[in-house]
């Protein structure tokens, strides 16, 4: 496989010509993974709900202009199915979740439709996909059983989840991992010719991220308008990246499974090095720093759901066996999220921007 700077490899290379069919394209990720998938000279097929709104990445990248796009519901097994077999992928991106930790409190049922049975249902139209083909399905660093004591998460640890959102990437997991035993299995794989690995990665930021109840989007929705940012749970230490290294996690990992589709049907953590964790609170305050004004004053409301106070991941499977390793630290990562949204505050060509980070990064060693 050919080898880039950093002892990566060439992802063009692995990537252009391919079909690539990623679900969840309009989201925060995968609006960031159709612009790499674009420069990488992909054919590429999305699979989502609408954006909710005008300025979402997607919009402003013309995400409609860079891949086929299907609006539809993961929860539509038929329909799911449909578009996978009538696309032959050589590439699947498991992106669609409902995400939020917290809307997940005020919609359980909907959080385990959404990421466990859509999940199965992607999963379920790949049985019937006669040919070769690599899926990489996302989930999340919560799916640990977190005991928050300081532990470093490596991809063997027991799975679990307190919140309805942990707990329904977790029951993805074992969805996976029943699919990949069952009729995805290693050993058999000159039988099925499919390569299922799952992809764990921490908390991310970037630009072009409006969540409601996630950091980066709390915080330019306050500094823009020159109204202190208000922090939850600022001792709570989470593993921040930039949203370009997941990605490159994950465009590594199927490459690697497209080469070798037995020995990279795994688990594989992807987060920041173990020097590099900040609470939140160190977080508003750098991205504060590098906005150039503004405030942060602490939450005052009692929240009575429970969000984890700690947690982190072992990387070293996937920089032992990918050779994959962070590239930004997370003061060059927040850097990296405020100079796009400095970008959008200004009115400025974000679709250009979002291009040019990206490049920037195929380039850093």
């Amino acid at each position: 496989m050919p080898a880039g700077r950093n002892g990566s490899m060439n992802l063009t290379a692995n990537y252009t010509g391919k079909k690539v069919f990623i679900t969840g394209h309009t989201g925060f990720k995968g609006s960031w993974l159709i612009a790499w998938l674009n420069q990488l000279g992909a054919i590429v097929k999305g699979y989502a709900l609408n954006p909710e709104n005008d300025y979402d990445l997607y919009n402003a990248i013309r995400g409609n202009e860079i891949c086929e796009s299907v609006i539809a519901d993961i929860r539509d097994k038929q329909r799911i199915k449909k578009e996978v077999l009538n696309f032959q992928p050589d590439f699947i991106f498991h992106l669609a979740a409902q995400p939020l930790v917290r809307l997940s409190y005020e919609q359980p049922l909907d959080t385990f439709e959404i990421n466990a049975q859509g999940t199965a249902n992607l999963l379920e139209a790949l049985r019937f996909l006669d040919k070769p083909c690599v899926a990489v399905m996302i989930t999340t660093d919560k799916v640990y059983h977190n005991v928050e004591t300081g532990h470093y998460y490596k991809e063997e640890d027991r799975l679990g989840g307190y919140d309805p959102y942990s707990a329904s990437k977790a029951c993805a997991e074992l969805l996976i991992d029943s699919y990949r035993k069952s009729f995805f299995n290693p050993a058999s794989f000159q039988q099925h010719q499919k390569s299922i690995s799952v992809a764990r990665a921490g908390n991310v930021i970037g630009g072009g991220d409006w969540a409601k109840d996630r950091i980066i989007p709390d915080i330019i929705r306050a500094l823009s308008i020159d109204k202190p940012v208000v922090v939850r749970n600022a001792v709570s230490v989470r593993p921040w990246q930039h949203v370009l290294e997941p990605l490159h996690g994950y465009l590594i990992l199927a490459a690697h499974q497209h080469t070798n589709p037995v020995e990279f049907a795994e688990a594989f953590n992807f987060g920041p090095l173990k020097e590099d964790n900040l609470t939140v609170g160190e977080l508003v305050k750098k991205a504060i720093l590098y906005w150039g004004k503004g405030s942060q004053v602490a939450d005052t409301i009692i929240h009575k759901q429970h969000e984890a106070g700690l947690l982190r991941l072992d990387i070293t499977k996937a920089t032992t066996t990918l050779n994959w390793k962070p590239k930004y630290n997370a003061e060059i990562a927040i850097l990296k999220t405020i100079d796009w949204y400095r970008m959008w505050k200004n009115n400025g060509n974000v679709k250009n921007y979002t291009d040019s980070q990206i490049r920037a990064f195929m380039q850093t060693a």
